[in-house]
């Protein structure tokens, strides 16, 4: 996919906070619950959550191995058992990560695929913005994840709408009306519905 985005090196601070707050508003008795991703619990999207962020911490680092080189729909996500006290840092660590320039240069790799480093990092905010809202549904808690990381989500998303390297990432587009909150239409294009509740 191609990265569109007007900032290049976009912050993924505001989105990554976001985030780190949803997972201190999780309870016990909500990681059994489904979410909008239809084969995650809460728990496994928390693993999820937990795995892209040690693996586009890695990329910014061009640090390849395991966290980088697997595929994440080849394995179930595993709830870290520190996910309450480590993950927070962890998103914090991965935002400071994306603010040095030469995260943003040559190639990397995530999720067992190597390309440009420009992209991996939008491509992380994405993963940050979109992930956040599913968890956000599933927990009944509010969510904000800054209107700059939504305008790059939103270009991103805009730009690959029909594009074949959607699947399996991404489902079909649910159409949303233009004038809804940017959050719904970004989530419209990743192929959610900005209405599922639990």
């Amino acid at each position: 996919m191609d990265a569109h985005a007007q900032n290049p090196r976009p912050d993924l601070a505001p989105a990554a906070h976001a985030v780190a707050r949803l997972i201190d508003g999780v309870r016990d008795d909500q990681l059994a619950a489904p979410t909008p991703c239809p084969k995650y619990s809460v728990r496994e999207l928390v693993g999820h959550i937990a795995g892209l962020t040690g693996a586009f911490t890695a990329a910014a680092h061009k640090n390849f191995g395991p966290a980088t080189g697997t595929d994440p729909g080849s394995v179930t996500p595993v709830l870290p058992e520190d996910w309450r006290t480590g993950l927070p840092g962890r998103l914090t660590a991965l935002a400071e990560a994306w603010r040095a320039p030469q995260a943003w240069d040559g190639d990397t790799q995530a999720g067992g695929v190597t390309f440009p480093a420009a992209i991996a990092g939008v491509v992380a905010l994405n993963e940050l913005v979109v992930h956040g809202w599913d968890l956000a549904r599933a927990t009944g808690q509010e969510y904000d994840p800054g209107a700059a990381g939504l305008e790059v989500a939103y270009g991103f998303f805009a730009a690959n709408r029909d594009s074949t390297l959607r699947a399996p990432a991404f489902g079909p587009v649910v159409e949303v009306p233009e004038d809804a909150p940017l959050l719904d239409r970004v989530v419209g294009l990743s192929g959610r519905d900005p209405g599922w509740a639990a």
